[in-house]
């Protein structure tokens, strides 16, 4: 991922706060490349809310697809049995009877 890439999908608008701050466009970007994405949004979080209301990315260039919010599909279960295999009994557990007590004489 891309650090423009990043900036779209937290709702940023790169071109403006590349052309508004470039010093810490560039000082974002070269830390960005040098960790993962999770890392640096957790490190620069209160950075990024103030950097998203400054320069909001336009609602017709969000990106339409997200991989995180897509919804798995329901599981498939398995039909009922038929009503002949229902009928037709399960065995059993086996009954353990008790051992007789031999007294000794």
């Amino acid at each position: 991922m891309k650090f423009r890439d990043y900036l779209v999908d937290k709702k940023i608008d790169p071109a403006a706060f590349a052309k508004s701050e470039p010093a810490r466009f560039s000082e974002f970007s070269k830390a960005f490349a040098q960790m993962h994405p999770n890392s640096f949004t957790m490190q620069k979080l209160f950075l990024i809310n103030s950097i998203r209301r400054l320069y909001p990315l336009p609602a017709d260039q969000w990106v339409k697809a997200d991989k995180r919010t897509e919804k798995a599909s329901a599981p498939v279960l398995a039909k009922p049995a038929s009503k002949i295999a229902q009928d037709v009994k399960k065995p059993s557990r086996p009954v353990i009877k008790p051992k007789p007590i031999i007294k000794k004489k």
